[in-house]
């Protein structure tokens, strides 16, 4: 069976950074595309990033604060978070592929506070 948990998140103060992780198992993680989503309090979906063989785009929101990476030894996806606003302040989701993000198997995710 399909795994993916988020940790990492918690309260930070604006400009601060966090490191978000997710676990996974039962998949070929190595092979697998994966992405970052999050959903602020009373808002859509968001996509934040992708990573596949080619390489990894972010939406506009966050490219050049937020980073991705991967360790396909561990089966775990990271996702840097530096430079942090208010309106980060969100539920961050890991998910296995790319593309059609809302359909996308996730885990439960981790929440991310940003506030002073």
């Amino acid at each position: 069976e399909e795994s993916l948990v988020e940790s990492g998140g918690g309260l930070v103060q604006p400009g601060g950074s966090l490191r978000l992780s997710c676990a996974t198992s039962g998949f070929i993680f190595s092979d697998s595309p994966m992405s970052w989503i999050r959903q602020a309090p009373g808002k859509a979906l968001e996509w934040l990033s992708s990573t596949w063989y080619s390489g990894t785009t972010y939406a506009g929101s966050v490219k050049g604060r937020f980073t991705t990476s991967r360790d396909n030894a561990k089966n775990t996806l990271y996702l840097d978070l530096n430079s942090l606003k208010t309106e980060d302040t969100a539920r961050y989701y890991c998910a296995k592929g790319v593309g059609d993000y809302e359909r996308l198997p996730r885990g439960p995710g981790t929440q991310v506070t940003v506030s002073s």
